[in-house]
Formats: structure tokens, C-alpha cells, sequence
């Protein structure tokens, strides 16, 4: 039995249901295939105040301290981000928070393997030294930002670096991904891939006609899904939704730009056609997405967009900007079309080009089936009992990465290769 310590700020809570679901999705996946137990600290911004008035500040505060979600116990101790020099201190307030509650957990008689942290910075950072003081391997997960733009900052990358130094093994959800890790010097023999995958169960076509009556829709619809922050580009569609008045745009998601998006809908002469739902539960979006036709994406940068597997596991195509990982998810006719040109022209474009080919959404449904998580999963198990095997002095040894890597299909060491041809 391995032995998992899970910790990142990215995990979902009772107050922030959606946030980092991603995460909890692959570490489910992997105690699916048995034999790993697994604890999650999952830190949460220090706020006092629960009030709504105070937007998504008050989520934090409402964040239960422990609770336990699909079997696995999950704590969120709370670390103080100080204004102006919070992202310096993060991973300090980080380390200090996350230290103090292992060693409580382990007094308790709780014991741990291997630390499994998604985030690069400041998450990661603070893993390693974890990892450090508990005499841990430490597997860190890069899933976007933190290797797309918090590099450019020349603190924050240097610890970056190191972490990955430190590091047992790192992953990142996409090929583009891993190009950046190494070029920051990542060793790049202790690096792999493990893609976000989907859960088919949940994303599933539903009862077409039933989730467009239900939501009132009439005519070719459009959906963007995702957080209302400027990276996602949804003025950009609001933009291509004035070039075709044929189409109807839904918009699932809250954050700070939606009055800003309201009041560019009102004057572009689109807001009759663009309904704002707020932030849906994960649980409600497949009634949503088999209620639109495409769903849109207008990022300017994504790690791995698990939206556009949501769609197409529910049987929506979709259009995407070319950024990161996309390619790697969109391609085929059967998924949708990749936006080269982040320009409103460029969406329409794509748009067009996809409704004039459009595919049956069982072409778009089957298309996602090859992204199930439980491959995931098995790779995943694999990478943690081969860290947790080497232990904190064998963390750097080589062959740690090398079963998760075989499963995955790639290049394995030569110590595996003998044992293979041995075994045979």
C-alpha cells in the first residue's frame, strides 16, 4: 500500500466545489486501481470574513477546515497572503502551514510515502521542501500558469528550478508543458506527460432536446465555459458573435469581468443573444454542453483545457485558440477546429469552417473516448509506487519513472528494458 500525501491549492471544497477538479478527478482515478491510500492538505487563503459582499474573499472563508470528499479526508489549513509581496511569500506561508499539519497528522499516527503536489509555483516549491523535512520523494504536477507566464518573474523562477531538482519526478498535462519545464532546466529524464482525462460516466450525451428546452434555447448556440478573467477571451467571442446574428451564446462561468462583459454585450448589440448562467456545478454542465452546438474557446494560454474534452465527451465539437495543449487535444474533424488567429475574425473563421463541416455528435462522443482517466490513473499509480519504493534517498535514482512510462508507451530505461526481456 503507497501512501500518498496529496498538497495543492488546487483542490475543490464544499465552498469552492469546481476549483482544481482536475486534480481530485486524477487522484480518484488512481485509488481506483487500488492499493494507495491518500491525504489531502489542500491550503486555503486566510480571510476572515463569510459575508457574499465580499465576493470570492469570502469563499475562503467559507471553506470548511476538514471534510471528506469520495472517501479521501482533505484539510484546508489556511496560510496568510500578505498584498503586494504575497507570490514571494507564498511558498514560505505555504511550507510553514503545510508542515505544521503533516507533522500533526504523522503525531497522530498517519504516515506517508510520497508527496503528490500540483502546481509548480508556489505549491510545488513549498512540496520540495516538504519533501525535505519529512524526508519525502516529492512528484510535482506543472498544469499551466505556473509554467506559461510565473517563469517570467526571475524569483520565482529560479525556485522553480530548484524544485524541480529536488523533485522525484515531475509531470506536466502536455507536451508543450514539459518543452517549457526542461528549457527552465528541469532534468528532462525525470519528466513525463500524464494528460488530463475525463470522466466518460459524468460527460455523457444527454436528452438533446430536453436540455435546450429546458434552458429556452432556440437557433445555433454557442457556449464558453470557464472562469470570467481576460486570459479567456470571452470579448473576443462576444466580438465574433456580432459577425454571425444567427447565433446565441450562453456563458457558464463567474469572475471579476462579468459586468465589464455585460456591458460590451449591450454595446456590440449582442446581449438579447448572450445569456450569463454564472458559475454551474460541475454535476450540471453535461445538460449544458449537449445543449450547445460548439462550445468556444478563446484562451490565450491553457495548460490543458479539460473543458474541451467535457464537450466532446458530451458530443459538442468545439472551436479552440491554438495555444499549449490544445493541439494535442484537438485533433481530428471529430473534435472541432483550432483558431490560429486570436482576433475575433479568426473565431469566425474556425466557426464557419466547422459548420460547414460539422460532425455527428457520436463522431465527437466516440472521439473522446480515447481520453478516459483510467490509463491516467494506472500511470499515475505506477509514477507514485516507483517514488515511494526509491524513498527520499533514492528519489533521483534511475528507473523511478520507468513503469509509468512503459504504460504511457514511451522510452524506458535500460535497467527496465533487461528485466522486460528477462520476464518474457
Amino acid at each position: 500500500m503507497t501512501r500518498v500525501l496529496v498538497f495543492s491549492t488546487l483542490y475543490p471544497n464544499a465552498a469552492q466545489p469546481n476549483h482544481g477538479v482536475f486534480v481530485e478527478n486524477r487522484l480518484r482515478a488512481t485509488m481506483a486501481q487500488g492499493g494507495i491510500e491518500a491525504t489531502v492538505i489542500a491550503p486555503v487563503p486566510y480571510f476572515p470574513l463569510s459575508h457574499e459582499f465580499f465576493g470570492r474573499y469570502s469563499t475562503f472563508a467559507r471553506a470548511p477546515r476538514r471534510e471528506v470528499r469520495y472517501g479521501v479526508e482533505v484539510w484546508h489549513p489556511r496560510y496568510v497572503v500578505i498584498p503586494k509581496v504575497g507570490s514571494s511569500y507564498a511558498p514560505e506561508a505555504l511550507f510553514r502551514r503545510g508542515l505544521a499539519l503533516a507533522r500533526q497528522l504523522q503525531a497522530a499516527g498517519q504516515q506517508f510515502d510520497v508527496i503528490d503536489a500540483h502546481y509548480f509555483y508556489p505549491d510545488g516549491v513549498a512540496a520540495a521542501r516538504l519533501g525535505q523535512a519529512l524526508r519525502l520523494p516529492v512528484i510535482i504536477t506543472g498544469r499551466g500558469t505556473d509554467l506559461t507566464l510565473i517563469p517570467d518573474e526571475t524569483g520565482a523562477r529560479r525556485r522553480i528550478r530548484w524544485a524541480a531538482h529536488q523533485a522525484s519526478a515531475m509531470v506536466t498535462v502536455c507536451d508543450d508543458l514539459r518543452r517549457r519545464l526542461i528549457a527552465l532546466g528541469a532534468p528532462e529524464e525525470r519528466t513525463v506527460v500524464l494528460r488530463n482525462g475525463v470522466d466518460l460516466w459524468l460527460f455523457r450525451p444527454q436528452d438533446r432536446a430536453a436540455a435546450r428546452a429546458a434552458l429556452g434555447l432556440d437557433g445555433f448556440t454557442l457556449l464558453c465555459v470557464g472562469g470570467l478573467i481576460p486570459r479567456k477571451g470571452v470579448d473576443l467571442v462576444l466580438e465574433a458573435l456580432a459577425k454571425r446574428p444567427d447565433c446565441n451564446l450562453l456563458i457558464a462561468g463567474g469572475g471579476p469581468l462579468r459586468a465589464a462583459l455585460e456591458a460590451h454585450a449591450k454595446r456590440l448589440g449582442v446581449a438579447g443573444r448572450v445569456r450569463f448562467l454564472g458559475e454551474v456545478a460541475h454535476a450540471d454542465l453535461p445538460s449544458v454542453y449537449a445543449a450547445a452546438d460548439v462550445l468556444v474557446l478563446a484562451s490565450s494560454r491553457e495548460g490543458w483545457a479539460n473543458v474541451l474534452l467535457e464537450a466532446m465527451a458530451c458530443g459538442t465539437p468545439v472551436v479552440a485558440t491554438n495555444v499549449n495543449g490544445a493541439e494535442e487535444v484537438v485533433r481530428s474533424s471529430a473534435a472541432g477546429v483550432l483558431v490560429n488567429r486570436r482576433t475575433p475574425e479568426g473565431l469566425v473563421e474556425a466557426l464557419d469552417l466547422l459548420r460547414r463541416n460539422m460532425p455527428s455528435r457520436t463522431e465527437t462522443r466516440r472521439y473522446a473516448e480515447a481520453f478516459s482517466w483510467a490509463r491516467i490513473g494506472e500511470a499515475n499509480k505506477a509514477l507514485l509506487d516507483g517514488a515511494a519504493a526509491a524513498g527520499f534517498d533514492g528519489r533521483h535514482a534511475r528507473g523511478v519513472l520507468d513503469l509509468a512510462r512503459q504504460l504511457l508507451g514511451e522510452p524506458v530505461s535500460t535497467s527496465l528494458e533487461n528485466a522486460l526481456d528477462q520476464s518474457r
